[in-house]
């Protein structure tokens, strides 16, 4: 069984990766903290702590590990709870550690980008895409420390992947929602129009994010070495209205809008992911909101 060792794995969203690849994988997780001594793992999982700040930590870890595949998934996700250059420095510096270690042990890589790589969420002035859909070849633009973070981690992964001739994924998800708990449907979301324009009411399911990782860790989207970056989103907007009246009412005008734009859709194409991954999203709000699915547990009890 391969090994794959997965950063920032104990998280909200890392766990449903860790959830997902630990069905055909030994998990090596690695976070800034371990569960405790004599915590045991479930199935597959084990457990490591670093500083993924920490260079010579992080390359030891991996060579000691010598795993087959990397998934960075550790980074503070958003701004608003640290000061916006330690967003920037913490997130740049860990991935090009963890890619670089990653690269230099020739394991694939898949890593964490997001949709704020586009620049649309936190802009100074409310931005409109160029065109609709948003694909992954769309500019990238942001102004803000997560989003230029973002930026330097998949130019990182660009770079490893000529140096070492590996594979290396970027995903883009948006506003990543547990089943059960989506936050995309509370009211004052729902009800107040500007809550979700900054990504154009996009969401995706932690589920749907965890078997886009599987997909690319699996996929021979470039096995000669390359980087590729796939948007990762639900098929629908959150608020299952039309996109383009939505945008109408909030912005005023609606870009050009190309194939793949559908009455209630999303604004970022997937079409990417589905023709090199072989992968789309199955969750909906419609369901997903209301689903009973416990997040997954790591540590046994």
């Amino acid at each position: 069984m391969d090994t794959v060792i997965v950063t920032g794995g104990r998280g909200a969203s890392g766990r449903w990766v860790v959830d997902r690849l630990r069905e055909d994988h030994e998990v090596v997780v690695v976070d800034r903290d371990h569960p405790g001594f004599g915590a045991e793992g479930v199935e597959d999982v084990d457990f490591r702590a670093a500083d993924l700040t920490d260079r010579g930590a992080v390359r030891e870890l991996v060579a000691s590990v010598d795993p087959d595949a990397v998934v960075h998934w550790g980074a503070i996700p958003a701004l608003g709870r640290h000061p916006e250059g330690t967003v920037f420095e913490n997130n740049a510096i860990a991935a090009y550690n963890v890619l670089t270690a990653a690269g230099e042990a020739g394991a694939r890589i898949v890593q964490a980008s997001s949709d704020g790589a586009y620049g649309f969420f936190f802009a100074d002035e409310e931005l409109l895409p160029d065109e609709l859909p948003v694909t992954e070849a769309h500019p990238r633009r942001p102004e803000d420390g997560y989003g230029l973070s973002k930026v330097a981690a998949e130019e990182v992964a660009a770079g490893i992947a000529r140096r070492h001739g590996v594979q290396v994924a970027s995903i883009r998800p948006s506003w990543i929602q547990e089943p059960g708990v989506y936050p995309c449907r509370d009211s004052d979301y729902t009800e107040n129009l500007d809550a979700g324009a900054g990504n154009y009411w996009s969401y995706v399911d932690a589920r749907d994010v965890a078997t886009q990782v599987h997909a690319a860790l699996t996929a021979e989207f470039a096995p000669d070495g390359g980087h590729e970056a796939f948007n990762c989103v639900a098929a629908d907007n959150a608020l299952g209205d039309p996109l383009e009246e939505l945008l109408e009412r909030y912005y005023g005008e609606v870009p050009e809008a190309g194939p793949g734009v559908d009455d209630d859709g999303g604004a970022y194409s997937v079409a990417k992911a589905a023709d090199l991954l072989d992968w789309t999203p199955e969750h909906s709000w419609r369901d997903a909101a209301d689903e009973a699915v416990p997040r997954p547990e790591l540590v046994r009890d």
